[in-house]
């Protein structure tokens, strides 16, 4: 196999062991090169979940004939125990420091204690039950395009991951954003624009009326990461690997809302 090739699908794998609990056995070396592959193909590694959720939510309605209420709960759990909650630990730790209202130092301090404070539990809770409430409403509503807007959360999720790891500057130089962030130096995501190209024409090619609500997810992603490019710095000096856990949770249920908007207006 080409080496480059396959530094592309050790990155995978890396990604696969690190944000899923699908379990890869194979041991990838752990070089700056495969890691800086391993954040190109985060929005492959979204794609992989996503099919993941749509085949799952299928099985729920179709095959086992579940009810609408349950179907959306397995679809919720299976949301969570797919990345094992990684993310949602990201967002408590965030949560716990942001509503501490102290300073920066301190916030950074109270995301590295292993306890769990109010704040984090409450806002969990909030998250999930609002995400839960979304799930449920769009399925209330399920259209065959919704498969393939379901897909495309964890698609768009992932690559705001990415993006906030490329261009925003590390809180401190330890922990999980340190690990991936070291080896982007000076690098540009240019293959997530080959990645949008492709959903784009692929939507194009299912449905070609939705390509414009594509493209207003697009445009609500960039603005969501225009506004979280500065917020970040501001509340944490940058990004650790909460910080990172935690946008990707609040974008992807962002984005649940957005398809539920959709759906709930009758916009599909």
């Amino acid at each position: 196999m080409h080496r480059g090739l396959k530094s592309y699908l050790y990155g995978l794998i890396l990604n696969l062991q690190f944000f899923t609990i699908i379990p890869f056995s194979k041991e990838v070396p752990i070089t700056d090169h495969v890691i800086k592959r391993s954040v190109e193909l985060f929005p492959l590694l979204g794609l992989i979940q996503g099919g993941i959720f749509v085949s799952g939510l299928y099985l729920f309605l179709d095959t086992a004939g579940f009810s609408i209420l349950a179907s959306a709960l397995f679809l919720w759990l299976l949301i969570i125990i797919i990345s094992g909650a990684i993310h949602l630990d990201g967002w408590i730790d965030c949560s716990d420091a942001y509503f501490s209202y102290r300073n920066t130092e301190k916030r950074l301090d109270i995301m590295s204690d292993s306890r769990v404070g109010a704040f984090g539990v409450i806002s969990v809770i909030i998250l999930l039950a609002v995400r839960f409430l979304f799930i449920f409403e769009t399925i209330s509503s399920l259209k065959p395009i919704t498969y393939i807007f379901i897909l495309l959360i964890p698609f768009l999720g992932k690559m705001f991951m990415g993006l906030i790891l490329y261009y925003l500057p590390l809180a401190k130089d330890e922990g999980m954003g340190h690990f991936f962030k070291k080896a982007l130096i000076n690098q540009t995501p240019w293959i997530y624009f080959i990645f949008i190209l492709i959903a784009g024409i692929g939507i194009y090619m299912l449905s070609p009326q939705y390509v414009f609500k594509f493209i207003i997810l697009m445009s609500a992603l960039v603005l969501i990461f225009i506004i979280l490019r500065k917020k970040l710095v501001d509340w944490f000096d940058g990004i650790t690997g909460d910080v990172i856990g935690a946008s990707v949770e609040g974008v992807e249920t962002f984005l649940w809302m957005m398809i539920w908007i959709y759906h709930y207006f009758g916009m599909v």
